[in-house]
């Protein structure tokens, strides 16, 4: 071959193979970046992953929450209350207490001196408070539920209490060992209170919180326990609860300087 045309044969030849090795080198840089991007893709869908099933956690929890006990308060002791009729003169209480059953009123004293005071309402319209007690103490015999409450307040404005304030009743679920549950008796489906029933509950909260040195945020509707759409008027009307909360401060402190 000539000498010219080899010297040209020899560097195509060199051409090419330095072209081909170019090549791979830019496939395999593309492949590793491939490859890079997919695993950002797979770490970031991880990371929003977890996220997503941690809110998720966080939010069920924060609605299924039961209210927190203040562990910081200064637990003042009183002595321990069985009827309230003598304690609280002023106010129409009878004392009559269900006989000891496992349906209404298990003869199971509190874990401490009541915590909470929770608010209910009968759902039972027009029902008085002494049908109410019944209710709860025919239960020993039906075996239907259980369930009652320390006080049933009527449409006339009587209190009638069913279970010592020392023992534990069946109407606020898993606060029932550590509070006092109120029921409120109502004339119609609204769940709204007539002005004796709503008046004597003010009054009757306000004593129960005093002679237990219980800050107002103790003072709950049965819808904080569970959800519950109970007492219906207070929570259909958000407004209304906070007005019966400032009624019940008020009088509050109406008592703790002495007035009736």
């Amino acid at each position: 071959m000539n000498k010219r045309y080899q010297r040209f044969y020899k560097t195509n030849t060199n051409r090419r193979r330095a072209g081909s090795g170019t090549g791979r080198a830019i496939r395999v840089n593309e492949r590793k970046r491939r490859l890079l991007a997919t695993g950002v893709v797979i770490i970031s869908a991880f990371f929003v992953l977890f996220a997503v099933i941690y809110s998720f956690r966080y939010y069920y929890r924060q609605m299924h929450k039961e209210p927190e006990v203040a562990t910081t308060e200064e637990v003042i002791q009183v002595p321990p209350l069985s009827g309230v009729a003598e304690q609280f003169p002023d106010l129409p209480i009878t004392e009559e207490f269900l006989d000891v059953n496992q349906y209404s009123r298990p003869g199971i004293a509190l874990s401490t001196n009541p915590e909470y005071v929770v608010i209910h309402y009968t759902a039972n319209p027009g029902s008085t408070a002494e049908q109410n007690r019944n209710y709860f103490e025919n239960l020993k015999d039906t075996g239907e539920t259980y369930a009652s409450a320390q006080f049933v307040i009527g449409l006339e404005g009587e209190i009638i209490q069913c279970v010592p304030c020392d023992e534990m009743a069946y109407c606020s679920n898993s606060l029932n060992d550590r509070c006092i549950s109120i029921e409120m008796c109502h004339p119609d489906d609204t769940g709204n209170f007539n002005d004796a029933t709503y008046n004597n509950c003010v009054y009757l909260v306000a004593q129960l919180m005093n002679y237990y040195h219980l800050d107002m945020d103790h003072l709950i509707r049965h819808y904080d326990v569970t959800g519950k759409n109970c007492p219906k008027y207070f929570v259909e009307h958000e407004d209304r609860w906070e007005v019966f909360k400032d009624f019940v401060k008020q009088y509050r402190e109406k008592y703790q300087n002495g007035e009736k």
